[in-house]
């Protein structure tokens, strides 16, 4: 912290504080997340979506519920989403994954995957955090279906009107 911001006892003393002072930013020394078989481990989430992430060191080999991820993810699409967070990094085939997930539907769950991937590279090497975080892997997208509501044929949708 600067000195403008050093010996303040109470929040009526901020009024004098000039704007920005003690706000610079302190890099955070983050550590090597890995178990004993040195693996890095996270859940990723994307609507109903749970994945559980185990990243290696290895040639590059996607298992996902036992499966490769080209017989899992049929559409090339998916396979593409789930290896973006590589691609990113400039790391592909230097990890080997294994994913179990569960929920949603194969876009949902190729969202979680991609996401625990993102999560267990920034565990694996903490020096990859800030492209995956750039490349907007990191964060959980919160939006999942709404609720459908009483009244209505669907979530908004209204039963169609009839005048006679």
């Amino acid at each position: 912290m600067t000195d403008t911001t050093q010996g303040l006892e109470s929040l009526g003393q901020l009024a004098g504080v000039p704007k920005g002072a003690g706000t610079e930013h302190i890099a955070i020394a983050r550590e090597k997340k890995v178990d004993k078989f040195g693996r890095a481990y996270a859940t990723g989430k994307r609507k109903n979506a749970v994945a559980r992430v185990w990243v290696k060191p290895g040639k590059g080999n996607i298992t996902i519920n036992g499966k490769t991820s080209d017989a899992y993810f049929a559409r090339p699409v998916l396979r593409m989403m789930i290896n973006q967070p590589f691609k990113v990094t400039e790391r592909e085939g230097e990890f080997d994954v294994i994913a179990t997930v569960t929920g949603s539907g194969l876009s949902g769950q190729a969202g979680a995957v991609r996401h625990g991937i993102s999560k267990a590279l920034a565990d694996y090497e903490p020096a990859l955090r800030p492209a995956l975080k750039h490349a907007g892997f990191m964060t959980r997208d919160s939006r999942v279906v709404e609720r459908k509501k009483y009244g209505r044929k669907k979530a908004r949708r209204s039963f169609q009107f009839s005048k006679r």
